[in-house]
């Protein structure tokens, strides 16, 4: 009967422990359940804490720096609240869905539209840098040593800006141009006067110029001379000028040539070979208003004739007419002998010397002469 008791005892305490596992099981979802919700429920309480929390936040637009206070937990929220508008192109130092924080600084650079013309095109393009330099580079525009960019790279970047970059090439060609020679005239003592003689032909030189051209987007703005080599030079064409003066022929008569009369003046008698009617008469002196020499001229008061010159005797005719060394005897002026020549003393003119010159000058010029060519030798008094 113990033993029947003790198993009777064991079988109870089965029941109770089988009806203990099935009330965990049938309620270990609830159990679950029940956990997530008060986790969610404490994970909203400490948001809802979190958002509606007050936060300063620094914002700083295109430099400009402000410090918000607001409850907003979202970057987007935050810039839709301080109605900071943000474009395409604008910069944001963090993404505008990321959460904010008390003391956080946000940065916010707005683009700037800018017109560039450069290559023969023209577009409008936004940066964010604020230089002309930092926006080319930036939109990788190259820019050559020689370029012009307008305005300067230093200038700073505003709305509607126009950069303009102008494409400068420089070019150098190379000129040949001819270089013209000089015509030379020389005098030749041993050519006769008014001849011309061909000594030396002329002959052209040439130059080569290198020239530098400047080009802008194309256009020629400008060109200089670089450098100029004389590659032959131009030799002188030479002419002979004569300058031989013709020797006057001395014309001597013999004694049996026909004398034209035979006349008396002055108390003496002698035989003419000519007689020259309305014969000018001029007058000259020795000194540089006549001849061009003055007293200090090696060939100062020396006749054609090669003789000195004297007052009473000297005159000066054209050998083709009077030959020279020929005596004549002019009606009021007396014996003189034809011992010089003159360039204007041509046909029937006589240039008759005196010692001054201001005597000369006032002599004038004497028409009407009439003038007895007599010979080689002055005739004298029987």
């Amino acid at each position: 009967m113990g033993l029947l008791q003790v198993k009777d005892t064991h079988g109870k305490r089965s029941s109770s422990m089988s009806f203990a596992l099935r009330w965990k099981r049938e309620n270990l979802r609830l159990i679950i359940l029940s956990a997530t919700i008060s986790i969610a429920m404490t994970f909203m309480f400490l948001v809802l804490l979190y958002g509606t929390a007050v936060k300063s936040v620094s914002v700083v637009v295109n430099g400009q720096e402000t410090i918000v206070e607001t409850k907003q937990w979202v970057l987007q929220r935050l810039l839709d609240e301080q109605a900071i508008a943000i474009g395409p192109h604008d910069e944001v130092s963090i993404p505008l869905n990321a959460a904010i924080k008390d003391g956080d600084r946000i940065e916010v650079t707005h683009a700037i539209p800018v017109i560039v013309k450069a290559d023969g095109k023209t577009s409008t393009v936004y940066t964010t840098e604020r230089t002309v330099q930092a926006a080319i580079e930036e939109l990788n525009i190259p820019v050559r040593g020689q370029d012009k960019v307008i305005p300067p790279l230093d200038t700073v970047v505003n709305a509607e800006l126009t950069v303009t970059v102008v494409r400068v090439d420089t070019k150098v060609s190379e000129t040949e141009r001819a270089m013209p020679f000089s015509i030379v005239k020389k005098e030749d003592p041993t050519l006769e006067a008014g001849k011309e003689k061909l000594v030396q032909t002329g002959k052209e030189g040439l130059i080569v110029e290198h020239i530098e051209k400047q080009y802008e987007d194309g256009i020629l703005v400008s060109k200089k001379m670089v450098s100029k080599v004389v590659e032959s030079a131009a030799v002188d064409q030479v002419i002979a000028v004569g300058t031989k003066k013709e020797q006057p022929k001395v014309q001597v008569l013999s004694s049996r040539s026909p004398s034209v009369t035979t006349l008396t003046k002055s108390g003496v008698t002698f035989k003419a070979k000519k007689v020259l009617n309305n014969v000018t008469l001029t007058a000259y002196s020795a000194g540089v208003a006549s001849t061009g020499k003055d007293e200090n001229h090696p060939q100062y008061g020396i006749t054609a004739s090669g003789a000195r010159v004297q007052e009473g005797r000297t005159i000066a005719v054209d050998p083709d007419v009077i030959p020279i060394g020929w005596w004549v005897y002019i009606e009021g002026i007396g014996f003189r002998r034809a011992e010089d020549t003159g360039s204007a003393i041509k046909g029937n003119k006589i240039d008759v010397y005196f010692d001054s010159s201001k005597y000369a000058n006032k002599f004038g010029r004497k028409k009407g002469f009439t003038v007895y060519v007599l010979g080689p030798n002055k005739p004298t008094a029987s």
